[in-house]
């Protein structure tokens, strides 16, 4: 690109300036200079691939998917505001569309596309390049029947490297799910059931805040997973984030009534610590009782339920009930001791 003396002087050349004109060149030069910076300043306005290539500009790539993950068939339109005010609108090509800005900051994406609902995306401008991955659903016509979609097929290969990913970590071998997992996610990243089981292995390596995004995204591909929000709930409870748990959790609870014992169980620990103390006796109880005593721990909390509600003696016969049954878990010592500090307050009749 020509430099601005090169630009002016063009510029003059072409107006027929020169001296032959009867003006100085000093103030010529200096015209013409003003002239080339102020259409260089209205091309920085407009934004373009030359601005991002000389590091005076931004771009913006808004890529598409639909609920599998996959492209969108149908053409989208893809509009970019800068707060009130419109900054660009473009029809994506291959799923994708680029804007290039001038300035960082905040802007909002708004994708609408024929047969899905319009989405909006807020995204903040900090760096040379910025990816906004916007998921679209699909709408249903007016008077049609709603039906749950199927799930969104996965490729030979994926599939097989997800299944021996799930074999692995029933057998407790992180490392070879690791090493499955990963082929499945490059082969079908956008997959939900991928997501789920890469969000399981996060689980399993007590990664919480990687497992929670990984769900997360997850859920909004597939917001009927029953197992997908019990994983979820799971995973903020593990962490301690008892109040995030609870609704993903009771979300779980609603799609799939016959969820597993540590849905509930999870859940009961989040009620608990959240001082819901009834909540947590019920769903504790439905936990011991549908693990068919398989996990003896839950009997502790059942205990500390009823203690919370001040139900002593009921809280005495389960530990009671505990120590006879399990008398050489490590949880033992602590069932006694809670026992003796039931007597000691006069809460229970002594032994």
């Amino acid at each position: 690109m020509r430099d601005s003396r090169w630009l002016a002087r063009d510029s003059c050349q072409a107006l027929g300036c020169g001296r032959e004109a009867g003006l100085p060149a000093r103030v010529l030069f200096c015209f013409c200079l003003s002239l080339a910076m102020a259409c260089s300043l209205r091309a920085q306005d407009v934004g373009g691939q030359e601005n991002e290539f000389l590091g005076i500009g931004s771009v913006i790539t808004v890529k598409l998917h639909d609920a599998s993950g996959q492209t969108p068939p149908s053409t989208a339109v893809v509009k970019l505001f800068r707060g009130m005010f419109p900054s660009g609108q473009k029809e994506a090509t291959r799923g994708a569309a680029e804007f290039v800005v001038n300035r960082l900051g905040e802007f909002t994406v708004v994708v609408t596309a024929p047969g899905y609902s319009e989405v909006q995306r807020d995204v903040s401008v900090n760096t040379g390049r910025t990816q906004v991955d916007v998921y679209l659903r699909a709408t249903s016509p007016a008077g049609a029947v709603v039906s749950v979609p199927g799930k969104p097929l996965l490729a030979p290969k994926a599939r097989e490297a997800l299944e021996q990913g799930m074999r692995a970590l029933k057998e407790n071998k992180v490392s070879e799910a690791e090493k499955h997992v990963g082929v499945a996610v490059r082969l079908a990243p956008e997959n939900p059931d991928v997501l789920y089981v890469q969000g399981v292995l996060e689980l399993k390596k007590q990664n919480w805040a990687q497992a929670q995004t990984v769900l997360q995204k997850a859920t909004q591909l597939d917001p009927g997973s029953a197992r997908t929000f019990a994983a979820l709930g799971m995973a903020f409870c593990d962490e301690g984030k008892y109040e995030a748990a609870i609704p993903p959790l009771e979300k779980s609870l609603q799609l799939d009534s016959t969820s597993t014992w540590q849905t509930r169980w999870a859940l009961a620990k989040s009620y608990y610590h959240r001082q819901q103390y009834q909540d947590a006796l019920s769903m504790s109880q439905e936990s011991l009782r549908q693990s068919n005593s398989s996990e003896p721990e839950i009997a502790l909390l059942v205990a500390q339920s009823l203690t919370a509600v001040e139900r002593y003696e009921d809280a005495a016969q389960t530990l009671r009930d505990f120590l006879r049954q399990h008398p050489n878990r490590p949880e033992s010592a602590t069932a006694r001791r809670w026992l003796a500090q039931l007597a000691a307050a006069g809460k229970i009749r002594p032994d």
